[in-house]
């Protein structure tokens, strides 16, 4: 039986989600309460701070790329812990116009589906008794989603937070608790988003820090108590097949987005995932049977990955007789050259004819679904697959065949196919899953 559960959300990003996130599983951890992080859209980055604050593996879940019975498996992941804890992605209803699988990707499509009550955070600065319209609004929204309540957050005094909460408690609204600005929990950005966890020295004082000023500052008890029980989904669980027996994967500060629940399917078909770092020069292990190079951050590491000899001779001899495929920064990697910020061009796997610009920036940000024209290591031609792109890199030349037809969330096909050469391929979009 799954635990109860809460889905941490707000009106809009850059709310305080994550800090309440962070704080909430270190403190919980803490207090000797097993929590199971989940993440609500297609992030990476998320899910690593999760897995460091709780201890256990944070896992995706996504109503747009995602059928019921994907959604379903991943729920499973919960099985042992004491309590669930889902943060959403953006504002609480947002989304794409069209819905796709179980929804338009909307964290409130999560709420309704697993049956979690809401916890909204809310930007309380330069607002008082006029906070609690926004909290009704979002409360009476979605007849499917319930609030379970709020936390005030960026509050500027004692004065300030008691107007706020009389106007919560005239509304019927429960407040859990009311944060003051703490620069020290806060986490420092980069050209993509968050810095990664694995890049943060100072992740476990962080941590601890933002578990201390939680636990100061909000009622856990009564939010845990808050929690409703997870809906059991009656559907078959589905899982992501393997692209082979043994998986060499490109696994360093270059190629680190991965989908924990990929992985997670993959090892449980019995594959055997083979990590290996481009960074350090490796090649991939010659036992290996398919070669995933993941997206991340090549183009602040292309002139370390030209000069990985070894790295790229072994690519060019694996791709002679096995699979190779890359994912967004993997996909530019096993291209011809990659322009840096600078202009410079460095020399990358050769792979594919793909030459692609970060000098030339321009951002490609949405949900896609993708139609497969070739082979894909673990799929046919003729596949649907759903999955997101999100990258600043212009694509230059891309003399190579078309991977798929690749369209948006509203069925507008967009230039960026993918391509394919032989055993290599590679696509821009991050595979979520496969349509159900």
């Amino acid at each position: 039986m799954l635990p109860a559960g809460l889905l941490i959300s707000a009106p809009a990003s850059g709310t305080g989600k994550t800090t309440l996130m962070l704080g909430l599983l270190r403190a919980l951890r803490d207090q000797g309460v097993a929590v199971q992080p989940f993440k609500s859209g297609p992030d990476y980055i998320d899910p690593a701070f999760h897995r460091a604050a709780a201890g256990r593996t944070s896992v995706n879940l996504d109503s747009w790329s995602m059928g019921k019975g994907r959604i379903a498996g991943l729920l499973g992941a919960a099985d042992g812990a004491d309590l669930i804890l889902a943060e959403g992605s953006m504002g609480l209803f947002d989304g794409v116009a069209q819905p796709g699988e179980t929804g338009t990707g909307a964290s409130a499509d999560i709420a309704a589906l697993a049956g979690w009550p809401v916890v909204l955070v809310l930007d309380v600065s330069g607002q008082a008794q006029s906070a609690a319209a926004v909290a009704m609004g979002f409360a009476a929204m979605r007849p499917d989603t319930k609030l379970a309540g709020v936390v005030l957050n960026r509050v500027a005094s004692p004065r300030h937070e008691a107007l706020v909460r009389a106007g919560m408690e005239a509304a019927g609204i429960t407040v859990f608790g009311a944060l003051p600005r703490l620069k020290t929990v806060e986490m420092p950005e980069r050209h993509l988003g968050l810095v990664q966890a694995e890049e943060q020295p100072e992740l476990e004082r962080i941590l601890d820090a933002a578990g201390a000023f939680i636990a100061e500052h909000i009622d856990i008890a009564a939010l845990r108590a808050s929690a409703q029980t997870t809906n059991v989904l009656n559907v078959t669980p589905t899982n992501t097949p393997p692209p082979g027996q043994r998986i060499a994967l490109a696994r360093d500060e270059a190629f680190s987005f991965v989908y924990p629940h990929l992985l997670e399917s993959w090892r449980a078909a019995g594959a055997e995932v083979m990590p290996f770092s481009p960074l350090a020069d490796e090649a991939p292990d010659d036992r290996a049977d398919v070669c995933w190079l993941p997206g991340g951050y090549p183009e602040l590491h292309a002139g370390k990955l030209a000069a990985a000899q070894t790295f790229r001779d072994a690519m060019q001899s694996f791709a002679e007789t096995k699979p190779v495929h890359g994912e967004c920064g993997g996909y530019m990697a096993m291209g011809a050259g990659l322009i840096d910020k600078d202009g410079v061009r460095h020399q990358m796997a050769g792979l594919l004819g793909l030459v692609t610009s970060y000098e030339k920036r321009k951002m490609h940000l949405g949900y896609r679904q993708a139609e497969l024209a070739a082979p894909l290591p673990g799929y046919a031609p003729g596949a649907q697959l759903r999955g997101h792109e999100f990258h600043y890199s212009t694509i230059l030349e891309q003399p190579d065949a078309p991977l798929a037809r690749v369209r948006d969330a509203n069925g507008t096909d967009v230039p960026e196919t993918g391509s394919c050469r032989g055993n290599a391929t590679g696509s821009f979009f991050h595979l979520i899953a496969e349509a159900e």
